[in-house]
């Protein structure tokens, strides 16, 4: 981790908190719609804040943490577990700029299995049922990631990003799910190409965003 984002992250912990407020951008009760767990009920976190700057993001946003408002976990947490699924992912942003200890440690006395999607540059926090590691070739992973991932999600928006892509997988842990996820601006064009390269590189996977399909957030 860089020393900017060290300090970003000390100071982050005073303001939230320890963790016990996060800025929260939405909530809601929906279907997973990408990797591993593809059509399955989840209760969505949507935390603010994220300084990676992806131009295709679809969650612009949620960049700037100050524009959302700090809620306790604890009223998080109490309307994770009002749905019927007992499964929360979190998201963002980037949801480990804040210490996430307290987050899951909540979730967890309540029986709420806990999954989250992250770029992997800030200091992993909490205990994780699943993570799913989004990669940016821009701003890569810290090592810790490679090594707890449960899935490996990469967007490819053109053809060259495949040796990268390689590249991260060689870093993982031998059971991690691999998943090449079309870039949706670029979908017409690109998907044809994972498709082939995937039917000759069978160790992955086609993650499409699906919520999108269904019209659903």
């Amino acid at each position: 981790m860089t020393k900017i984002r060290e300090k970003q992250f000390k100071r982050n912990e005073g303001i939230f908190e320890g963790g016990s407020k996060l800025p929260l951008v939405e909530d809601f009760y929906s279907i997973q719609g990408e990797g591993f767990h593809t059509g399955k009920p989840a209760y969505f976190i949507r935390l603010g804040g994220c300084d990676i700057g992806c131009n295709w993001c679809d969650t612009k946003f949620a960049w700037n943490k100050d524009l959302h408002p700090l809620v306790d976990v604890d009223t998080i947490v109490d309307r994770a577990a009002s749905f019927p699924a007992r499964t929360v992912v979190v998201t963002g942003g980037e949801p480990f700029s804040y210490p996430l200890d307290r987050l899951c440690n909540s979730l967890s006395h309540r029986g709420i299995r806990m999954h989250v999607e992250t770029s992997g540059v800030f200091p992993l926090s909490g205990e994780w049922d699943w993570i799913s590691l989004s990669p940016k070739m821009h701003d890569l992973p810290l090592q810790e990631y490679y090594e707890e991932a449960n899935e490996l999600k990469v967007i490819v928006s053109n053809g060259d990003q495949f040796e990268w892509a390689e590249s991260q997988a060689l870093k993982m842990q031998c059971n991690c799910s691999l998943y090449l996820q079309p870039e949706w601006s670029s979908f017409n064009e690109i998907m044809p190409v994972i498709i082939e390269y995937v039917k000759s590189h069978p160790h992955w996977s086609i993650s499409l965003q699906t919520h999108k399909y269904m019209d659903i957030p």
